[in-house]
């Protein structure tokens, strides 16, 4: 392992641990945003849904030309102006005081988010080499849970769910981690890849390849589902527990949940990852979808907190298998010169996650946090409708593979 550790690139490194402090100060503040808006500015669950949606509707625009900009342009560029501008907007909204603000700010979050995540993505597999490429992904994704952890302890202690300070951590930290990068990507700039801004795809040809791709769009349409399942966590059941008369203290009660979430992908990732590495890559996204549905109809019908932290556990498991392969089907599927493209197209699947919060929203005002089934029950039937596209991307897959196999073997 240490062998493998020592050969990751610098600035791999940068961006890890980058993520894990950005996370650690963006969830102390982004979970609590509907809590916030529920208690301080009275807003409805379904004014609080569309602000919290916003964002992720914001990145579905734009999350293409995200990973096709760094394509054509570069990574260094993309992910410098982002990273600085994401900055901004957390002190956007640390001085919000009015919901219009908040959702403008929202707005904001999402294009930065779409912008500099799948670009990240992409400079990660490009300064990669194969073999190390799933360790790679996953130490990120371990990174992102160890700031998650600590994050929505410390913000409920700094009383996120009723102040915006916390935002200013967050903005500051985000310009440190600006500087960083402006410094490794200085320091490494002989040793990055420049192929990308001489072979990049024109937008029309990217569309067309992506959007023909037989593979790619089933797993697009499949995985839409599993983020909308996924995006009832830090929505939909934020209020649920806020305004839930089965549990009380709710918003300290979400706080302890995040955390658990968190610890728990850092306990069985590895191991996760271990046993499932040797299976088609859709099978554990397969299985995730079905373990998500299925911690969402628990949620609906807890009525304690042992319940409910099954159902926690439960959901983390499925989170892993969806989101830790997702990154490895994706550069398994796209050819190198258009992995900014896959990784930024990829992005539409948060689709789910803008519906999410409206959907979530609706059914609280609709059936009210006392009818927790009438709630969850949809939600968790939604989800499952992922898996049957998935089948179909795995199928689908498994032939395109055993036909360019010989084509590999005769090269």
């Amino acid at each position: 392992m240490k062998q493998y550790l020592r050969q990751i690139h610098p600035l791999a490194w940068t961006i890890i641990i980058g993520t894990m402090f950005g996370r650690l100060v963006t969830s102390m503040s982004i979970p609590f945003l509907s809590i916030y808006l529920t208690r301080v500015l009275d807003a409805t669950p379904t004014q609080t849904g569309i602000t919290v949606a916003v964002s992720s509707l914001a990145g579905v625009m734009v999350s293409f030309y995200g990973g096709y900009i760094s394509d054509r342009i570069g990574r260094k560029i993309v992910m410098l102006i982002s990273v600085f501008s994401w900055a901004g907007v957390f002190f956007i909204f640390s001085a919000a005081e009015h919901l219009w603000v908040f959702f403008v700010a929202n707005t904001l979050n999402g294009l930065c988010r779409a912008v500099f995540e799948p670009t990240s993505r992409a400079l990660l597999s490009d300064i990669t080499s194969p073999e190390n490429k799933l360790l790679v992904f996953n130490l990120r994704y371990a990174a992102i849970n160890l700031g998650v952890v600590f994050g929505p302890i410390i913000g409920f202690q700094l009383g996120s769910s009723e102040s915006t300070f916390p935002f200013v951590i967050s903005g500051l930290v985000y310009i440190a981690y600006g500087l960083v990068l402006f410094l490794q990507f200085k320091l490494q700039h002989a040793n990055l890849p420049e192929r990308h801004q001489a072979t990049a795809p024109r937008l029309r040809e990217a569309l067309m390849t992506t959007g023909r791709d037989r593979v790619f769009l089933p797993v697009l349409i499949g995985t839409t589902f599993c983020v909308l399942g996924y995006g009832h966590f830090s929505s939909t059941l934020a209020q649920y527990l806020a305004r839930s008369p089965i549990f009380e203290n709710g918003s300290q009660m979400f706080t302890y949940m995040l955390s658990l979430n968190a610890v728990t992908v850092l306990i069985i990732q590895y191991p996760l990852v271990r046993t499932f590495r040797n299976f088609p890559p859709l099978v554990p996204l397969i299985a995730g979808n079905l373990l998500v549905a299925t911690s969402l109809m628990m949620v609906g019908i807890a009525e304690g907190v042992l319940m409910m932290m099954m159902s926690v556990i439960l959901f983390t498991i499925g989170e892993v298998l969806l989101f830790t392969m997702m990154d490895m089907l994706i550069d398994r599927i796209a050819k190198p010169e258009w992995k900014g493209t896959y990784f930024g197209t990829i992005g539409f699947n948060n689709i789910g996650s803008v519906i999410a919060p409206v959907m979530g929203g609706l059914l609280l005002s609709q059936f009210g946090a006392e009818n927790g089934l009438a709630v969850f029950l949809p939600i968790a039937l939604t989800t499952a409708l992922g898996v049957p596209f998935l089948l179909i991307a795995h199928r689908r897959l498994v032939v395109r593979e055993k036909q360019t196999e010989p084509t590999s073997l005769s090269m």
